[in-house]
């Protein structure tokens, strides 16, 4: 359950008990202080909450305490509650990092509103370090690249589901990352054994009992000694079995009987031999209408997919491409010992509006022929765009997005609300991106 925890700085006795009373009510478990200093012992590094302080105080203001904020954790997010039409200190407590303002007086809702989207935040955020922090010291895994909400989505369910001991059924179609997300599955697991990937549509059948449960010595020709299996030697970690639906369903009896006893018979032996180890499987198909054609065990179906995670196709999540298409670039040009190519937003534009259909894994090869020169590639791309200020992966991003938001503000007669709806994102956000990229508006907002 998610902490809803609140610090509030008001000075005037009368309006911090009715904001108190307002957080109360609202889920909130609020610490109510009358100034900055008071408040000052209770604000600490990953303070789990968020804060909401007026910003005329007596002694420390609000955007003093949005300077002391920056250096103590830049990333805990704070509102400020500024005069009614005070739109010169509205704009200045923005650039100095608060989260949101709000003018008074206010209406319970919309403070309420504000601190439940800073709360969500706040919480995301110690969630992302938490992982970071797990992660770290697996350099390897592959990162789940994007901001979408179908990918942020993904996200949620690898920190919920992740260091439980559930068995876990990934469904996607070919190239939508499946594996990216059962070794993050893993590692949010923390369980210490190795991952352990398994492809069942590329194992001849003649081999995949051996190869999954093992085997004794004697027990076929040419078995001249023990072999653990798969499924054994991942003791205490975790087993990815890709492509589930391709396993012949011979073995699909066997490997239910596993899962509900959490024992195995080696091939040829008689001993059960107790196993520790999680697994994940994948599947590119639907396993209940494989099942009513009688290509699919039903109890099987129902064993492993007691929890699910449905990965979104490519074209779902189109925002995400231009992350995606920078980072595979510069993976490509520091594999191949090429320069990053450049593009346009035309190019980019175009490339969003593609099907797709091979997904994450097309794209990944489509920014290797971009880096190579080669197919579909060629046509990179013209010097003088914007987009040519920098070749490393954040300068081309930062270009890109920099691009979009004077295009959004252009477009919008310099109005940062209409900017901030017409890019989708809140208007927060942006004033964060305009003192990111030292933009000026027209219109003061």
């Amino acid at each position: 359950m998610t902490t809803l925890e609140a610090i509030l700085i008001e000075d005037e006795q009368a309006v911090r008990i009715a904001t108190a009373q307002t957080l109360e009510l609202g889920g909130f478990s609020v610490r109510a202080c009358g100034s900055v200093e008071e408040a000052w012992p209770w604000l600490q590094p990953g303070y789990p909450g968020v804060v909401v302080s007026d910003v005329k105080l007596p002694g420390c203001s609000g955007l003093d305490l949005l300077t002391r904020l920056a250096t103590l954790d830049d990333e805990l997010p704070a509102i400020l509650v500024t005069g009614h039409g005070d739109i010169d200190m509205a704009v200045e407590a923005m650039r100095a990092g608060a989260y949101d303002f709000i003018e008074k007086p206010f209406a319970a809702d919309r403070l309420l509103e504000t601190v439940r989207r800073a709360q969500e935040k706040r919480t995301l955020t110690l969630e992302n370090r938490r992982l970071k922090a797990a992660w770290s010291a697996h350099p390897d895994m592959p990162s789940l690249i994007g901001q979408s909400a179908p990918i942020e989505a993904v996200r949620t369910l690898i920190r919920s589901l992740g260091p439980t001991a559930a068995d876990i059924l990934i469904n996607g179609q070919t190239g939508t990352g499946k594996e990216v997300v059962a070794r993050q599955l893993h590692v949010a697991s923390g369980r210490k054994g190795p991952f352990v990937a398994i492809n069942c549509g590329a194992l001849p059948e003649t081999v995949f009992e051996s190869e999954i449960f093992g085997h004794e010595a004697g027990a076929f020709t040419g078995a001249q000694k023990r072999r653990i299996g798969k499924l054994e030697y991942a003791n205490g970690g975790t087993v990815f079995l890709d492509e589930i639906e391709s396993m012949p369903l011979a073995l699909q009896v066997k490997l239910l009987r596993v899962l509900q006893e959490r024992r195995l018979e080696r091939l040829g032996g008689n001993d059960t031999v107790a196993i520790d180890c999680r697994i994940i499987a994948a599947s590119k198909a639907d396993l209940l209408k494989l099942s009513a054609q009688g290509t699919f065990r039903e109890d099987l179906y129902y064993r492993i997919g007691v929890v699910s995670i449905d990965l979104p196709r490519l074209c779902e999540r189109r925002e995400d491409i231009p992350l995606l298409l920078a980072h595979f670039a510069q993976g490509a040009a520091i594999r191949y010992q090429r320069p990053l190519p450049q593009w346009t937003a035309a190019q980019i534009a175009q490339w969003q509006a593609r099907d797709w259909p091979g997904n994450v894994r097309e794209l990944r090869n489509f920014a290797d022929r971009l880096v190579l020169g080669v197919g579909d590639g060629t046509a990179a791309l013209p010097k003088g765009d914007a987009m040519t200020e920098g070749n490393s992966l954040p300068q081309k991003v930062d270009a890109f997005e920099r691009m979009l938001i004077v295009d959004a503000l252009a477009g919008n007669e310099g109005s940062v609300s209409a900017a901030a709806d017409a890019l989708g994102i809140p208007r927060k956000t942006l004033y964060d991106k305009l003192k990111k990229y030292q933009l000026a508006t027209a219109r003061g907002e």
